[in-house]
């Protein structure tokens, strides 16, 4: 029945997502997105701005065009808060109204460990990379550190697979500039095995790949601080003129605002239809929220984009006052790209695959942004 209003706040992958799916299974009721900006950007493709083989241009996709085509009213607005039921969202434009709710305003970075202002967090968006690019540049020589960190009480939120390309990249980078003499590259990482959620393969792997390209490691001591000029852990310190640091994830400051029911990690609770428990008619997609699933279930496009199918035939259903039943797959789905070559990681329940590095991986991975972002030009 036509007539019902839907919101999703954010603009990332889960949102979007949702929209394409609403409308793909014949949702004709009207849907107002709320974000700050009417805009996509292709946080993948910042791993290759380093180098020059992207630029922010590239990776900005204005959404005007699509939401004139999914029928969408975009609000142009910073999200404070919702109503005990969900039905009222709170935003720097007033108040907005909706009979269903789904919330992918992603996730926000935790910042306490001290020093941290000395580090840059590459997944924070397209000026990060910017600012990495521009470092690199100015660099004669030195040490660059490269590390990534989980939320202790959230074993899923973190997002480590990005920094084993930008460690990669600037390997194949500097080598490609005949100047990778100059420089020492450190991988650090409270954890003896890290990216453990690739599963064991993959940890081998990358281990490997960082002593075959003379990457220095310092793992399983956890972080103290940085410096302006070092990183210190439990374990020791080393000198790193540059660091290239990913804390783990929480929910977003908004939240607290709201009595939306927590994660230990500070998420949205979500069961396995992207309900959030206690709440008619609220939903949560990507990185904002916190599902049922194996400890290895990540936090990544792939993953936002299966939930956001879930949750968008869930909606139709519970306004239909059918039956809510529709479920999503775990399933880790990435090529850790290294510039020239990529090395394809599969996870799923039943299984975990992992491919050797090869050149047809690279430009998969950009033949994928390609085929991803035409979907919103």
């Amino acid at each position: 029945m036509a007539g019902q209003r839907i919101t999703i706040l954010g603009s990332g992958f889960g949102a979007l997502s949702a929209v394409r799916e609403l409308r793909a299974r014949g949702c004709q009721d009207a849907i107002t997105l709320i974000s700050p900006r009417a805009e996509l950007h292709y946080l993948p493709g910042t791993i290759w701005i380093p180098s020059g083989l992207r630029t922010r241009e590239q990776l900005i996709v204005p959404l005007a065009p699509f939401f004139a085509r999914m029928k969408v009213q975009h609000l142009a607005a910073e999200v404070t808060g919702l109503s005990p039921d969900g039905r009222s969202v709170q935003t720097t434009a007033g108040e907005v109204a909706n009979d269903a709710l789904v919330i992918a305003t992603g996730g926000r970075f935790i910042k306490k460990l001290p020093g941290i202002e000395h580090a840059i967090t590459p997944c924070e968006g397209i000026a990060a990379a910017e600012k990495i690019r521009d470092r690199l540049r100015a660099m004669q020589g030195g040490t660059i550190a490269v590390g990534f960190a989980g939320n202790p009480k959230e074993p899923t939120a973190v997002r480590g697979g990005p920094m084993f390309e930008f460690l990669f990249g600037i390997d194949a980078q500097l080598r490609r500039e005949g100047r990778r003499e100059q420089f020492q590259l450190v991988f650090f990482n409270p954890s003896k095995e890290p990216g453990a959620r690739l599963g064991a393969k993959a940890v081998a792997h990358l281990l490997a790949e960082m002593a075959r390209r003379n990457v220095t490691t310092h793992l399983g001591h956890k972080m103290v601080r940085f410096e302006a000029d070092k990183v210190v852990t439990e374990g020791g310190e080393f000198a790193a003129d540059l660091i290239l640091f990913m804390p783990g994830m929480t929910g977003n400051a908004w939240f607290d605002e709201t009595t939306l029911p927590r994660s230990p990690g500070g998420l949205l609770q979500a069961d396995a239809q992207c309900r959030v428990p206690g709440l008619e008619q609220v939903y949560v997609v990507g990185d904002s929220g916190s599902f049922p699933g194996p400890d290895w279930m990540p936090k990544q496009a792939h993953m936002a984009d299966l939930q956001a199918a879930a949750a968008a035939q869930n909606l139709i259903d519970g306004l239909a006052g059918r039956l809510q039943t529709t479920g999503f797959k775990a399933e880790l789905a990435c090529i850790i790209d290294a510039l020239g070559t990529g090395t394809l990681v599969w996870r799923t329940e039943e299984r975990n695959v992992l491919l050797p590095p090869m050149r047809l991986m690279h430009w998969a991975k950009r033949g994928f942004e390609g085929r991803y972002l035409a979907k919103y030009r």
